[in-house]
């Protein structure tokens, strides 16, 4: 029986993670992003055009996040979900210390489910301090003035802060799903750049699907369309459609790659290394 819980095989995975470069990369990259895009904003009278709230820029600083997770799924969240998920499991096949975690006392089961919750804990850290630092830079230069809905209706500031929150946790959901498929890879191949590379090549392949004419019937169910889910809560009033099938598609695509992961986890021989 193991002698550990779960709870202090996750702490180890976060102490790994905090002792990795590709870590402070991520986040890095999560903070550098809106800074570039203000201070583009700053240096230009011109801004985005014809997307969710991109006229509204520089009326209230509670536009900048959002406008940030509208182009954020492109490649952004999948790459930063991609760089640590696509690595959790490759880097012990990588280092050879895979067998030396297993000598411990604790079962496969718990290691597994481990990294998967710290990999999750690193995605939705990099997407939470990508939106704080959008929202508090955009609320420094622009205020925080109430934000018009898509619908043309007036959000009070309360209000939009308590659906800014909402939608960064829709906006979870498939960056959920795409680090599941991210842990899968890095599973099978035991190849960190093979896992991130393959991760964004499928979420290109899905991204080229949405743009198939002929594929309009599929293009609600296709992962990366998941990340416009948010932009039901900033209508009046609130589409839930949306939110409810970027949860369950999200689930779709994400759970099987994980049962998929752990049964391979638990039965993969590693005493030849």
């Amino acid at each position: 029986m193991s002698a550990v819980s779960v709870q202090t095989v996750y702490t180890w995975e976060l102490r790994k993670l905090a002792a990795q470069k590709r870590t402070y990369i991520g986040l890095g990259c999560a903070l550098l992003i809106p800074l570039i895009f203000i201070a583009s904003l700053l240096a230009d009278d011109g801004g985005p055009e014809g997307i969710p709230f991109g006229d509204y820029v520089r009326e209230s600083g509670l536009a900048i996040p959002l406008v940030g997770l509208f182009f954020g799924a492109f490649w952004f969240f999948p790459l930063i979900t991609a760089l640590v998920a696509g690595d959790i499991v490759a880097a012990e096949d990588g280092n050879g210390t895979l067998k030396t975690i297993l000598t411990r006392s604790v079962d496969r089961w718990q290691i597994f489910v481990a990294k998967v919750l710290a990999a999750l804990t690193y995605a939705f850290g990099a997407l939470a301090l990508f939106v704080l630092v959008g929202l508090l830079l955009g609320g420094i230069f622009w205020g925080f003035d109430p934000l018009v809905s898509l619908s043309g209706t007036e959000i009070s500031m309360g209000r939009s802060l308590l659906l800014l929150g909402g939608a960064t946790l829709a906006y979870a959901l498939p960056t959920f799903g795409v680090a599941s498929i991210a842990i899968l890879l890095s599973t099978l191949t035991k190849n960190s750049a093979a896992a991130v590379v393959a991760t964004l090549m499928f979420s290109l392949i899905m991204q080229l699907l949405a743009i198939v004419s002929a594929l309009d019937f599929l293009r609600p169910y296709l992962l990366p369309q998941q990340f416009n889910a948010w932009q039901g809560l900033l209508r009046d009033p609130i589409d839930w459609a949306p939110i409810v099938r970027a949860a369950w598609v999200s689930a779709v695509f994400g759970l099987p790659c994980l049962a998929w992961a752990f049964t391979y986890f638990l039965r993969r021989d590693v005493t030849g290394g």
